[in-house]
């Protein structure tokens, strides 16, 4: 089922289900992202494309929340600075409690639920810390800077205070 925005893209109308257990509403949701999810290397940007396939569900306590969420990370990676952009699919479950019963994390406001915190903070949450190119990615050349071709490991650079040690050692022969 499509529907209109009650108050956002992300915001939810249960007006019809409230109090009914048992009762089920689903929603297909495509907007854009409001603003930028997420900080780093890499974010969902403002304007992204964001599908949602949402299930409200009545029940005892409250309103029953599941959503499966699709969009698009971009950024650089972390050893090579290369760009990347990658798919972003995250899964959350969470209960919207009737006002006034038991606490909750999220309550149902005024016949509906707002779901857009739910949904930044799950696609947030879900990026990586330090996103790779490809899980080999050979990074930088600590000394040069340049991209390393694949399968390189660079040369680990001598601390220049070892200068006399190595000296010694080209100094004395090999004992057997």
């Amino acid at each position: 089922m499509v529907r209109k925005h009650v108050n956002g893209p992300f915001a939810f109308p249960v007006r019809d289900i409230l109090h009914r257990s048992g009762e089920m509403r689903e929603f297909e949701v495509a907007t854009a992202a409001p603003e930028k999810w997420g900080e780093g290397l890499v974010s969902v940007a403002a304007g992204e494309p964001v599908a949602a396939d949402v299930r409200l569900e009545a029940v005892h306590e409250g309103i029953l929340v599941t959503a499966e969420i699709r969009s698009r990370s971009t950024g650089v990676c972390g050893r090579c600075l290369d760009e990347i952009a990658e798919p972003v699919e995250v899964e959350f479950q969470e209960l919207f409690g009737y006002p006034g019963s038991e606490a909750t994390d999220f309550e149902v406001q005024d016949d509906h639920v707002d779901l857009e915190t739910l949904v930044r903070d799950s696609i947030v949450l879900s990026l990586p810390f330090q996103p790779v190119c490809q899980p080999d990615c050979p990074g930088l050349d600590p000394v040069t800077g340049e991209k390393l071709a694949e399968g390189t490991v660079p040369e680990p650079p001598i601390d220049a205070r070892w200068n006399a040690l190595a000296a010694l050692q080209a100094d004395t022969p090999d004992h057997e």
